[in-house]
């Protein structure tokens, strides 16, 4: 798994609009967070909490972006079910969870399994990440995302 102070990798990701790529957000802090699947109730909840919270990051100049397994369309799906704003990426192929290395084995009932394990990464404007969240808790998560960046912000 990516650390504090690694640098953000290049990546190139389709979202349900289009594409994202960082290096089209020169000068931005990123917030990039890491779901299991769209339309979940965990999933869902840590979604609407971000977009709750867009306009505050759009004033500290961070751009947000989920990431999930999910193709774009399923995306698109979920981002009008809930009014979304924050950009959703589909890594179908698993690339940047690698990258990130949040692809991991997971176990639920004594079965094993590959997945996600829901994080969170932030960068700022040098594309240094200063933040991570390993195994993520939704409640209160996108408001200590946003203290975070507002602490990087100063």
């Amino acid at each position: 798994m990516l650390k504090i102070n690694d640098k953000l990798p290049e990546f190139e990701i389709l979202t349900d609009k289009s594409e994202f790529k960082i290096s089209n957000h020169v000068g931005k802090n990123i917030v990039i967070f890491f779901f299991p699947r769209a339309d979940t109730s965990g999933c869902t909840a840590e979604s609407i909490a971000f977009t709750k919270l867009q306009r505050e990051f759009d004033k500290l100049n961070c751009i947000v972006i989920g990431i999930s397994k999910d193709n774009p369309k399923k995306q698109a799906k979920f981002r009008e079910k809930y009014n979304l704003t924050c950009e959703l990426g589909a890594d179908f192929e698993n690339n940047v969870c690698e990258q990130f290395g949040v692809w991991v084995e997971k176990s639920m009932y004594g079965r094993k399994y590959m997945g996600i394990q829901r994080s969170t990464f932030l960068s700022n404007r040098n594309k240094i990440i200063t933040n991570v969240w390993e195994k993520v808790k939704v409640p209160g998560h996108a408001e200590e995302v946003l203290d975070a960046v507002k602490k990087i912000n100063l």
